[in-house]
């Protein structure tokens, strides 16, 4: 929704019940976002990895096509011991933004920020967050709400990037796994 309440996209998980049921928070998957009319405008695509691994070749990563069969940049997860981190990259490879979460992602009775920076990490530039909705919404399913704050002016296919990291980062650390909540963090 935008800030008037408005449906703005529409999202749907491309995948199958065994994938969901057997790899759990690390399956890969094809994310179609679809505006209103039901047309897909965003394509969004995980490869299956390890994901309680250190080591550099598992890191998560997540492809952004708009058209859907045009990449216009990638989220990558970056090592750090102890925080969660990405890169927002564009098509060419080039770090347009970085992405840092906090040590822990418990989000009782609050919201669970990750700042979006700066490509050099300067400066803030806008924010995902993890909002909290209430202890029994909380407790008894998996639904979570997101919020994204970028400046208006930020290219189009960046938002799409960032739109992009808030699947990402709710399937790595607030996806439940049968009766359990994933560990939140980056181990």
């Amino acid at each position: 929704m935008n800030s008037q309440g408005q449906k703005v996209y529409f999202a749907a998980e491309d995948n199958d019940c065994c994938s969901r049921q057997c790899c759990g928070n690390i399956r890969s998957f094809e994310m179609k976002i679809m505006d209103n009319s039901q047309n897909e405008v965003i394509h969004l695509s995980r490869p299956l990895r390890c994901m309680h691994c250190m080591w550099v070749c598992c890191l998560q990563e997540l492809e952004v096509q708009s058209p859907p069969g045009t990449t216009v940049g990638w989220v990558k997860q970056t090592w750090h011991p102890f925080l969660p981190k990405f890169v927002v990259q564009s098509a060419a490879g080039e770090t347009v933004l970085t992405i840092e979460g906090p040590c822990l992602n418990c989000s009782f009775c609050g919201d669970v920020e990750f700042d979006v920076m700066s490509a050099d990490e300067t400066s803030k530039v806008g924010k995902i967050s993890k909002q909290w909705s209430g202890l029994a919404r909380e407790m008894f399913t998996d639904a979570d709400n997101f919020g994204i704050q970028f400046p208006m002016d930020l290219d189009v296919k960046v938002k799409a990037c960032l739109l992009g990291a808030v699947f990402l980062i709710d399937f790595m650390f607030f996806e439940q796994v049968g009766n359990q909540e994933q560990q939140n963090t980056v181990w």
